[in-house]
């Protein structure tokens, strides 16, 4: 009987290491199998999914075969281990078992948005929008709704994310990545902020943020951001308008349509620093962080004027009559081809009011304080345009 009982026993242990031999030998071609496609494919693996699923998935489409084996495998070696979710890149002659390792590295394949510099908050919505590969959880959503989606209830969107090219999965969320971009913005102004001048006039860098949307959109040359930020700071502390085109044409919103006139000039908005003094309530654009560190470390100097000639780079002037003197050599007689960058130009026949020509102030006009964070948008009347550019 013990013989027997013995024989049994072996028997079993014979089968059981057949049966282990077998299966090791099912699960090692399950996965030195190479994938079924003739071309490159991406493998998209959404949120939430198992191996379980996405190798039933594969098995259904041609791809792989013995995704019984596969699941075996999965489970008594990488029990726990999660899919990362995103894109995998599948490529000819790849193996199963090449595919895992991607997998198991969460290696997906990564896409990028760029955020420009001088870019609206509307700019910035259409960007993420017409994006396939991002989730689009803000459709629908008013801008104070968004801004309560990624954290930031109450405030203002308008120059509050950083422009910059950001890197990003298949299926990650609008929301997420502007988040990403808000949190950039904050470390960056921080970081700017305890670098700046002893003397400029801001009481927190919101302000600071203020001024360098109004550089930011005033020159797109990197050596004459900080003369620039010198000029605006100058006037401030004069008590003379930053008269500066770009505030105007913000406070038009969509009524902008590339033409600048007197009469814009003089239309009382919350933004127009033609009729308002000192700093807009809010930011105009979006800013890098060239234009931050002028904002921050504005250039000394005499100069109160600038105007642009026409190529992107400016003549900056002392006083009025050197001002209007370049004003009349570089607004009327513009050539064919003149252009003042960032910001369109206005017409000849709008000229003595050009877009970056800053004309004559009233320097006793008192200063004023400047603006504070605001926690909601200025009046519906002068609410941010749709596009500015």
């Amino acid at each position: 009987m013990r013989r027997k009982l013995l024989l049994l026993l072996e028997t079993g242990l014979v089968l059981a290491g057949l049966l282990l031999g077998a299966s090791a030998w099912k699960i090692n071609s399950a996965l030195e199998q190479p994938l079924n496609i003739t071309q490159e494919e991406l493998l998209d693996v959404p949120k939430g999914s198992t191996p379980t699923r996405t190798l039933l998935g594969l098995e259904t489409d041609g791809v792989i075969k013995d995704a019984f084996w596969l699941r075996v495998y999965w489970r008594f070696n990488l029990a726990g281990t999660p899919i990362h979710s995103g894109e995998y890149r599948m490529q000819p002659g790849m193996t199963v078992n090449s595919l895992i390792d991607l997998w198991k590295r969460g290696e997906v394949v990564q896409y990028s948005l760029t955020l420009v510099e001088g870019w609206n908050f509307h700019q910035v919505r259409a960007a993420l929008a017409k994006d396939e590969k991002i989730e689009q959880t803000l459709t629908g959503l008013s801008d104070s709704d968004v801004m309560a989606k990624i954290g930031h209830k109450g405030l203002f969107p308008e120059g509050r994310f950083f422009p910059d090219t950001y890197r990003f999965v298949r299926g990650m969320s609008d929301a997420e990545l502007l988040k990403k971009s808000f949190d950039r913005l904050d470390e960056v102004l921080a970081s700017e902020w305890a670098k700046r001048s002893a003397d400029v006039p801001y009481s927190e860098p919101y302000q600071a943020l203020i001024m360098a949307s109004l550089v930011e959109k005033e020159t797109g040359v990197p050596q004459e951001r900080g003369q620039i930020a010198g000029v605006f700071v100058r006037r401030m502390a004069l008590g003379m308008q930053l008269q500066t085109d770009p505030t105007v044409i913000y406070g038009l919103g969509d009524r902008y349509t590339g033409k600048l006139t007197r009469a814009h000039l003089k239309e009382p908005t919350a933004y127009n620093t033609y009729v308002i003094p000192g700093l807009p309530p809010t930011p105009i654009a979006m800013v890098g962080r060239e234009a931050i560190h002028a904002a921050l470390n504005p250039v000394e100097g005499t100069s109160l004027y600038f105007v642009a000639r026409g190529d992107g780079s400016h003549v900056f002037s002392d006083d009025l009559d050197a001002h209007n003197s370049a004003v009349r050599e570089y607004q009327l007689k513009r050539r064919a081809d003149y252009r003042s960058s960032p910001a369109p130009a206005a017409p000849p026949e709008a000229a003595p009011a050009a877009e970056d020509a800053i004309p004559a102030a009233s320097p006793d006009t008192a200063p004023q304080a400047l603006p504070q964070s605001p926690a909601q948008p200025p009046a519906a009347e002068t609410a941010a345009p749709q596009n500015t550019q």
